[in-house]
């Protein structure tokens, strides 16, 4: 499982890294030749993703790596720390293109503007079909291998595909005579990507302050350790998330009248079932009480 979470995250952000460079250097180019501003921004944009899917990658490289002596529990937190990083990056790019809005409504002298050619307007269109679909490529893979990293960066190609459409708005707008929708999409799309990024950093931040997983997952746990033989209750049951695993603190109840081999054979039948039925268990702690 580890192996394929690596491998999908790489591959993926491979796949990301070949499809900005593309897309940011036409874009850039289009921006250029169709007189556009706002294509060149979004050019710059798309080129901000590039490193966004390198953090991914470095992020993912640390998260796998085995357990040692200063780390016995794992790496799985740095992949919550390059997913903070992400969300950091993606709410600094917001504030960039939402300022940027505003002071060209307050400032803008918009008969001074060119009006963008139709190249501008077809790399405009290009760029929200191709993004968007980097955008459910990444967040399907992420969702696949529960990993933060890239799920922010899913909702970073969703960042760039609305501001996109906000540079497509901008132009369509320039040639009907009508600038000024440029710069109130933008501000719309900045609040849109900002919200994006609240959700990233606090669903990196739950998983690094060892809250407990989802209530439907604990129930599943707690029915199958009882389902084990010589299990006749569970006393309690704590878990906790550790980046993307889950660490289970299980009290079981047993016949005090058990030798010692016996009572360990059932927690052994507790551990090993938790483990094979829950892949995101990585590690569990069963302790026996007798029953009084």
């Amino acid at each position: 499982m580890e192996n394929d979470f690596e491998k999908v995250a790489m591959r993926v952000s491979v796949v990301s890294i070949a499809g900005n460079l593309v897309l940011s250097l036409f874009k850039l180019m289009a921006g250029f030749l169709g007189h556009s501003n706002a294509m060149i921004s979004d050019a710059i944009h798309s080129a901000s993703d590039v490193f966004s899917s390198v953090v991914v990658i470095i992020g993912v490289k640390i998260s796998s790596k085995e357990s040692d002596k200063e780390h016995p529990y794992g790496h799985e937190r740095l992949e919550c720390v390059a997913a903070i990083v992400l969300a950091t990056i993606l709410c600094i790019t917001g504030i960039g293109i939402g300022y940027s809005a505003l002071l060209n409504i307050i400032h803008g002298e918009y008969e001074k503007l060119v009006v963008p050619g139709m190249l501008a307007l077809a790399a405009a269109v290009l760029s929200i079909v191709s993004k968007e679909a980097m955008f459910w490529y990444t967040k399907i893979n992420a969702k696949r291998i529960d990993s933060s990293a890239l799920m922010a960066d899913a909702w970073h190609h969703r960042s760039d595909a609305l501001s996109s459409v906000g540079a497509l708005i901008g132009i369509v707008g320039s040639r009907l005579g009508l600038p000024v929708l440029d710069s109130i999409a933008s501000l719309v799309i900045c609040i849109f990507i900002e919200k994006a990024a609240y959700d990233i950093f606090m669903d990196a931040v739950g998983k690094m302050v060892d809250c407990a997983c989802d209530e439907e997952t604990e129930t599943a746990i707690r029915k199958l350790a009882l389902q084990q033989e010589g299990v006749l209750g569970v006393d309690l049951l704590m878990t906790r998330m550790f980046g993307n695993k889950i660490y289970v603190d299980i009290e079981i109840c047993a016949d005090g009248n058990r030798t010692l081999k016996e009572a360990h054979g059932i927690a052994e039948r507790v551990h090993d079932s938790i483990e094979e039925n829950f892949p995101k268990v990585k590690h569990i702690m069963v302790h026996v009480n007798p029953d009084i």
